[in-house]
């Protein structure tokens, strides 16, 4: 397994990333717990110009200030108050292009990420969704701002090959207050992966 380097996430097309993302490892090394899953969906989110992005026409708040941050940091965001959803920021500081992990498939630390979850078994609901993702990888807004090539947040890949029939693409999931950007087909995912959010799939 090798980590991916930092020059990664400089690329500037964030639509690339996101769909490149697709068969990478996600680790998390929280309080002593190592966990990681394999990334099965992402969306991807561009900066000032999409209406679904928290960066559209240049909004820069504390809320959103990990965004302008220099390629391969961390951007989590409170969904509904509840929901801890992790983003890898890319491209080049002060320009907040961003991709979302919308799900992953489990690999390390199962068990604890079913204390995280409050399940008792392992299922497809575990990291299927990004509100699962965090909680399964111990993320908190705490952790937003920490680089990908420090060792609490990392990401790899390895030997996994994934065929281009088998990366699926749509609009994005819950962004229809953004127009027509709501219909770009900026998601991607593994078909046929069973902890990829149920739509829009296929």
């Amino acid at each position: 397994m090798k980590r991916l380097p930092g020059s990664f996430y400089e690329l500037t097309d964030v639509v690339t990333i996101a769909k490149e993302l697709l068969g990478k490892i996600v680790v998390t090394n929280i309080d002593g717990i190592r966990t990681s899953g394999r990334i099965v969906e992402t969306e991807a989110y561009m900066a000032f110009t999409d209406r679904a992005s928290h960066s559209f026409s240049g909004r820069r708040t504390p809320k959103n200030e990990h965004m302008y941050y220099p390629a391969g940091t961390s951007y989590i965001y409170i969904c509904y108050g509840i929901h801890q959803m992790l983003n890898i920021v890319t491209n080049e500081k002060d320009i907040p292009d961003a991709v979302l992990i919308r799900a992953i498939e489990p690999m390390e630390g199962i068990p604890d990420m079913l204390i995280r979850t409050g399940k008792k078994e392992l299922d497809n609901t575990l990291t299927r969704g990004p509100g699962n993702v965090g909680k399964a990888l111990g993320l908190f807004k705490q952790h937003s701002g920490i680089s990908v090539m420090d060792e609490t947040i990392s990401l790899y890949e390895d030997r996994f090959e994934l065929k281009t029939e088998r990366v699926g693409a749509s609009k994005r999931i819950g962004v229809d207050y953004a127009g027509p950007d709501a219909l770009l087909p900026y998601r991607f995912y593994i078909i046929g992966n069973p902890f990829v959010s149920a739509r829009p799939n296929k």
